[in-house]
């Protein structure tokens, strides 16, 4: 499998660079841009951040035809699943990710090899059977979408059954570091895809799903000497309609306001959805809001009701000194630990606790 998937790489990377001016103006409108406008689906439909797993072991939410386990870094906080062969990695999503859906994870490029940039690592979205990985055969699923970082460029293709193969591909100028942390975010909108690497966007593809196939795995692929940490997988469906929960239903939950761990500093990935929102009520001049920041129940109560307390301030001084919100029309407040809205049992359930309100006043 290493060596076929090796082969489908450099197959992809050499009709990028032979395969003529038509390939250039067919993707002419496929242009990197920096701006950063992510923002998560509303519904949490899978998250694993492998705390329900023992160190040492492959995670049982997860199947591979390779090999890995769950470890720890003192560098990299928090649990990490580690590649150590090449085949496919997957996340066994049952739910429904919809037309529209939003992955996002972090990940450090290691390899054995010391190689300072990322290689030997492509992020898949097929259109399959969960129960049969190798459908396609070396070329995964139905249909299927390929992104594939290499030392200073991330490369993409795409393929389907009805094409007889490889359809479209492309570039992207953009660097991975095999020993820096990096959040990357994937937003599915039909046939569109969005990339992004921390704050910024890396790939903008109209038409990089082909129609008319439903695409329901996410498809990690390792080969080479790759031993990547990958850690804090989230897929959310749906996209949020903001303006209507707050005018209608007086209410929005948001995931898409980002803390490290422990902390209440607003990470920049934050500013689409404190954007979103800033217009709102930059629209709707009566509308005033109160902002509740919530924990999930793990750790001390006092401690967990201190930081939501701390993160809501946060987050009503980015709308006021960012984005420009009167802070007349703002009130913060924290609750911990107090209103879960899943059992905290699980790491997706505690994934949908930690989040951010905003209530109409």
């Amino acid at each position: 499998m290493k060596n076929i998937w090796k082969t489908i790489v450099r197959f992809a990377l050499a009709v990028l660079v032979f395969g003529g001016t038509l390939s250039v103006y067919a993707q002419e409108d496929n242009k990197i841009t920096s701006k950063f406008d992510f923002i998560p689906g509303e519904k949490v439909v899978y998250f694993d951040d492998f705390t329900s797993d023992n160190i040492g072991d492959f995670p049982a939410l997860w199947n591979t035809n390779g090999s890995g386990e769950i470890v720890t870094s003192s560098k990299y906080p928090g649990r990490w699943l580690q590649f150590t062969a090449g085949g496919y990695y997957i996340p066994e999503v049952v739910a429904d990710f919809t037309d529209n859906y939003t992955i996002e994870f972090d990940m450090v490029p290691l390899n054995s090899e010391n190689i300072e940039t990322i290689h030997g690592i492509s992020l898949l979205l097929v259109s399959g059977s969960l129960k049969d990985p190798n459908e396609g055969g070396a070329v995964p699923g139905k249909s299927g979408l390929g992104i594939t970082p290499e030392y200073d460029m991330v490369n993409w293709s795409n393929w389907s059954e009805a094409d007889g193969g490889y359809k479209d591909n492309g570039q992207s100028p953009y660097m991975f570091m095999s020993t820096e942390m990096t959040h990357i975010s994937l937003w599915i909108q039909k046939q569109r895809v969005r990339m992004y690497a921390r704050d910024r966007k890396i790939l903008d593809l109209p038409r990089g799903l082909i129609a008319p196939y439903k695409y329901n795995i996410f498809r990690i692929q390792i080969s080479g000497e790759a031993t990547p940490l990958f850690s804090n997988i989230r897929i959310a469906a749906g996209l949020p309609d903001m303006r209507n929960k707050l005018l209608t239903t007086g209410k929005l939950i948001s995931y898409g306001i980002f803390f490290d761990v422990n902390s209440d500093l607003v990470k920049p990935e934050s500013d689409a959805t404190l954007k979103e929102i800033a217009q709102v009520m930059k629209d709707n001049p009566q509308l005033s809001v109160k902002i509740v920041g919530h924990t999930d129940a793990d750790g001390d109560n006092a401690l967990n009701l201190d930081l939501s307390k701390r993160r809501g301030a946060s987050v009503k001084k980015e709308l006021v000194e960012k984005f420009g919100v009167e802070a007349a029309r703002l009130e913060s407040d924290g609750k911990g630990e107090t209103e879960l809205i899943a059992a905290n049992d699980t790491p997706m359930n505690k994934a949908k606790n930690r989040r951010v309100e905003f209530i109409r006043k």
